[in-house]
């Protein structure tokens, strides 16, 4: 076991809870380090239920595209925790020798006091973006905002709030407007917020709490629009219109949010010419997100000429997005369609399955190993089936995959197959497939 799995571990071990909202002990961490959060570059805080990482990538490749150094932190990772952590001298991802000495700082700090993993990991981020130089520090919230490790960032350069969607409500509330005030909670006085579009319920809430901090508001739908045309993205606003190349990442709904990241950028001034957009969207780099399975191990499981896709959407909002996208390739070139899956106890998979209903030909569940609170293969094909889909249990993702192989050979159609439902299981069909996110 190396030196970084040894401290996760131990790190894991400070708190009894997984999910323990608090911020207390967060600044009780942080004034240990000598505070690094009031150190850190220029913030733009996201928080929403769907997207947030996909529009973190696309604000990081726009800045990029026009010379700016960005920090980045994400979660959860897929394959390596150092995934979480990019830093901006480079780009690239936290190196081992300096992410153990970060999390060594943080324990020693912490001296054996109760705190969640992620409080503490979090810290160890901030320290580490303190320390090093960037121009912007593009910080995802991990789960709700009013109370989530992140939210001790006091002054950021803007907020932003993806769709707001139905999920955590074990800790975040039962309906969309508690999950809303939660999501809000990020919100700063006087600080720019910019609102994919929302929910009827939902933009209410962003707008009192906006209001209450004399927030100037950016609302996609009302401000500002992006949509397909005809094979482009058209970006328009007060300024003008933009004609832009649609975004790297696989859906329509990454039109939606490639154009809240550029409503970000520029509610803060930091939106490059259009050229440099356009670079940035061409390079859009987000693993995990209908990504297609192109070569290795995987596809030499799968059925000769299958098309693979792997996404690590999790609620109901991601189900309806990833069957659209299916939908539309569907209707490009029908394949007989077959869903792989794992999902956490604390998901909707009833939610999640349903916009699959008469899209998909059978669902294979499938547990996750590299989390305790995955549902076993047989309670998730009962849901499946509670939500019209034929399923089936397999023990693992190989037994799963075969069995679609001995199907496609029956039907004698290269089959398209979806691997989805967790990061936990994008990250585990990623590793076993022997790619690394870069």
């Amino acid at each position: 076991m190396d030196q970084i799995t040894k401290i996760l571990d131990r790190l894991l071990a400070l708190h009894p809870k997984e999910i323990d909202l608090s911020l207390g002990r967060m600044h009780r961490l942080l004034a240990a380090l000598g505070s690094p959060e009031k150190s850190l570059p220029p913030v733009i805080h996201i928080a929403g239920t769907n997207g947030k990482g996909s529009v973190t990538a696309t604000m990081r490749a726009i800045l990029e595209a026009s010379g700016k150094r960005c920090h980045v932190y994400t979660s959860p990772h897929l394959v390596s925790f150092n995934e979480r952590i990019r830093l901006g001298a480079d780009g690239k991802f936290v190196s081992d020798p300096e992410l153990f000495e970060a999390l060594h700082r943080c324990e020693e700090a912490n001296d054996g006091e109760e705190i969640t993993f992620f409080e503490i990991t979090t810290a160890a981020a901030l320290l580490l973006f303190a320390e090093h130089p960037a121009d912007v520090l593009l910080l995802e919230v991990g789960l709700g905002g009013r109370l989530d490790a992140t939210n001790v960032v006091e002054d950021p350069l803007a907020c932003v709030i993806t769709p707001v969607s139905m999920d955590h409500e074990k800790f975040l509330g039962e309906d969309l407007p508690v999950i809303a005030a939660e999501k809000a909670g990020i919100i700063k006085p006087g600080v720019p917020v910019v609102c994919a579009e929302q929910e009827d319920v939902v933009l209410p809430v962003i707008e009192r709490m906006a209001a209450r901090n004399r927030a100037p508001l950016v609302v996609c739908g009302q401000d500002f629009v992006a949509q397909l045309d005809q094979g482009r993205m058209a970006y328009q606003d007060e300024d003008g219109l933009i004609d832009l190349p649609l975004p790297l990442l696989g859906g329509n709904h990454q039109v939606s949010n490639a154009g809240l990241a550029i409503a970000a950028l520029d509610a803060v001034g930091l939106l490059p010419d259009e050229d440099e957009i356009a670079k940035g969207l061409r390079s859009v780099n987000w693993p995990g997100r209908l990504q297609p399975v192109t070569h290795g191990p995987l596809l030499e499981i799968c059925p000769q000429g299958a098309e693979v896709w792997l996404d690590g959407g999790h609620n109901p909002g991601a189900g309806v997005s990833i069957a659209e996208f299916l939908g539309e390739q569907e209707e490009r070139a029908p394949r007989p369609l077959y869903i792989v899956t794992g999902m956490l106890t604390t998901k909707d998979p009833v939610g999640f399955f349903r916009p699959f209903h008469g899209l998909v030909r059978h669902v294979g569940t499938v547990p996750i190993t590299s989390t305790t609170t995955a549902r076993s293969p047989e309670d998730l094909a009962d849901l499946a089936r509670c939500a019209g889909l034929e399923a089936t249990p397999f023990q693992s993702l190989d037994a799963a995959l075969a069995d679609v192989a001995a199907c496609a050979d029956k039907d004698g159609e290269p089959p398209r197959i979806l691997i989805c439902g967790s990061l936990y299981l994008a990250g585990e069909a990623l590793a076993r497939n022997g790619t690394v996110p870069t």
